[in-house]
Order: structure tokens, then sequence, then C-alpha cells
């Protein structure tokens, strides 16, 4: 029995992560709450969850607030001009949606809507947790972001699965699991992504 409730016990071990993972939510959800700065709460999230993954967590909330902190201005530096072309995707799609013309020039641009927009979620998917990772200036970072997106593309539509999924799940299914929401998310695609990253930092010559 004593080895059921042990702390060496794996079962107990996934579940604490599962507990930490939905702390770290209740984090990131209020330090997104100016909208700003869901860039340094996403990079904090990411590197705290990196540190679950490794089993070398500590102090989460203390870890949480260092990382959001020292990473605040190139983390909102990055996640503005997402946002913004986020917004433009947003419109430009509600616009062709709506006027839906049966003819070449429509089809034409709905494809590149769709492109872009599918390059666009691969270096959201991928920049944030290559930030908390990895130091390096803005425009390495968005091009490594694409760069290791595409490489590794079953790992990013895995990861586009996972979020897609556990959305479904808080809208369609069972909305209080959304105190899970984004840190289990984050959790999960730190375990798909943390391997692949390791990789590219034992071979810097690789993508970085």
């Amino acid at each position: 029995m004593n080895q059921i409730f042990s702390i060496d016990n794996r079962f107990i071990q996934l579940l604490n992560k599962i507990f930490c993972a939905a702390w770290l939510n209740i984090l990131w959800f209020l330090c997104c709450i100016p909208v700003f700065t869901i860039g340094a709460s996403t990079t904090a999230l990411y590197y705290v969850s990196f540190k679950l993954v490794r089993n070398e967590e500590g102090n989460i909330t203390k870890q949480f607030f260092t990382a959001f902190r020292s990473n605040f201005k190139k983390a909102t530096l990055i996640w503005l001009p997402l946002l913004g072309l986020g917004i433009l995707f947003g419109i430009d799609g509600y616009v062709l949606y709506h006027i839906r013309l049966e003819n070449v020039f429509w089809t034409l641009c709905g494809a590149v809507l769709i492109c872009a927009g599918v390059v666009y979620l691969i270096v959201l998917l991928n920049v944030f947790p290559l930030f908390a990772r990895f130091e390096n200036t803005i425009p390495a970072t968005f091009k490594n972001a694409l760069v290791m997106g595409l490489r590794y593309l079953f790992c990013s539509i895995l990861m586009a699965v996972v979020y897609f999924v556990i959305y479904y799940v808080i809208i369609n299914i069972f909305t209080p699991f959304i105190v899970f929401g984004q840190g289990l998310g984050a959790l999960i695609c730190s375990w798909l992504i943390l391997p692949i990253l390791e990789r590219l930092e034992n071979n810097k010559d690789d993508v970085l």
C-alpha cells in the first residue's frame, strides 16, 4: 500500500505533473489577460513544462514568473506580429467565406490564404517552445521555428492535434476541463518537441 502512494510510483508522478500542468494553466491564463503579454506567458509556460518533462521542476510558480520577467521584452516582440497576422487572417477568412464567388480568382485567393495560414500555424506552434529553449535574435527565432516546423512536420501536426482535441473537449464535451487547457497542452507538446530541441542543441549547425 505504501508503494502505491510513494512519490517514486510512476502513476503518482504522472498525476503530480498533470496537477502541475493545471496550476501552470492558471498562471498562464492570468498572465495572458492583458493580451499583449501572451507571448511572455506562453514562453514561461513552455520553459517550466520542459522542466516537468525532464523531472527538473522545483518551485514552478517561481520558475514561471522568473521566465516571464526575463523573456518579457523579446517574447512580446515575437507575439505582437503574430497577433496582428492572426487578426488579418481572421478578417480575410471571414470575408472570403461570406462572399464565396464561383470564379478562379476567389479559388486562388482561398488557396493562398490556406497555405499562408498553415505556415502561420507552424510558426505559432514552434516559435515559443524554441524561444523558451534557446537564446537567439527575433528574426532567427522566426526563421528557425518555420524551418524546424517544416522539417519535423509530423511533430507540428501532432502538436496541432493535441491542442485541437483539448479545446474540442472543452467546448463540446466537458467545459470544466478548461482547468487543464493550455497547461496540459503545453506539457504534452513539450514531451513531443523536447527531444527535437535537444537534438538541435547537440548539433547547432543543424537549424539554429
